[in-house]
């Protein structure tokens, strides 16, 4: 599909007026080409933060929100880690965890990275590092108090998403650390419970914000059937955007498009330093 066309539906589709003024759209553009043809970047072309070209497996985190279980298959982000795992296999670590067990997936991280388990990762292991965490409510604030963890042990991010992203006490789902190459915010505004509009970087130098992108519902999608009760009825916007299959196959063309090279061989090293 051509720019223009693409660009065009970006508008169409409510994506693009927020985004006149960024000096970035036309990388978005070159984005979502890939994601709608589902061809990956050459290693030649403009695109933020281009995965490593190594052979570790990659790491991808994600996040149930409220109290629901990690392994509660009704869930979209559950369904996700295990869609993940069975397609990238050795490839990649794909873990999921409650947005209370923060700690254990950074524990996880760090096991992960410490390809030669020495017990310490190195200064090479953190340069290899190929990581995209993702989450719903208060997963989705996970997702940012994780990444500002791995902040802290130098160790990059490539990639977050936060979906209906909801503030925990205590936390900040707003502004995205340093250590983070992209970062992407899908929210809704209908109902008590919705996400956060915006998200901004900490250092645009470092930190692409693909956008906040809003999704309004007449009515809820048909996976949203098999939720319980009171979320259907009480948190209706919080829990379509959750269960919405649109939202989650952007955001799988997205952790496709940033997780593994598609030419190893040829593409770009992540290096940054914070």
């Amino acid at each position: 599909m051509p720019h223009t066309q693409i660009r065009g539906w970006l508008f169409a589709n409510g994506l693009g007026r927020s985004l006149l003024s960024k000096t970035w759209l036309p990388i978005l553009v070159s984005v979502f080409c890939s994601i709608l043809s589902g061809v990956a970047h050459s290693a030649d072309s403009a695109q933020p933060g281009a995965p490593a070209a190594t052979s570790d497996p990659a790491i991808v985190i994600g996040f149930v929100g409220g109290h629901v279980h990690h392994d509660d298959l009704r869930h979209a982000e559950v369904q996700l880690a295990k869609k993940l795992g069975a397609e990238y296999g050795s490839r990649a670590h794909v873990g999921i965890y409650e947005n209370r067990r923060r700690q254990d997936a950074h524990l996880s991280v760090l096991k992960w990275l410490d390809a030669d388990s020495d017990s310490k990762i190195s200064d090479y292991e953190k340069r290899r590092a190929r990581i995209i965490l993702y989450g719903h409510s208060w997963g989705a604030s996970a997702v940012v108090e994780l990444a500002r963890e791995l902040q802290k042990d130098r160790i990059p991010v490539v990639l977050t998403i936060q979906v209906d992203s909801v503030t925990r006490f205590g936390e900040d789902d707003h502004l995205i650390p340093a250590n983070v190459a992209l970062a992407v915010n899908f929210y809704q505004t209908g109902g008590v419970l919705h996400g956060n509009r915006e998200i901004v970087a900490a250092d645009p130098g470092h930190t692409s914000i693909l956008g906040d992108f809003r999704f309004d519902y007449k009515r809820q999608p048909e996976p949203c059937s098999t939720y319980p009760w009171f979320a259907r009825h009480f948190m209706k916007g919080h829990t379509s955007i959750e269960c919405d299959p649109n939202v989650w196959s952007r955001i799988e063309a997205l952790i496709s498009e940033y997780l593994l090279p598609p030419q190893p061989q040829a593409a770009d090293t992540i290096t940054r330093s914070f």
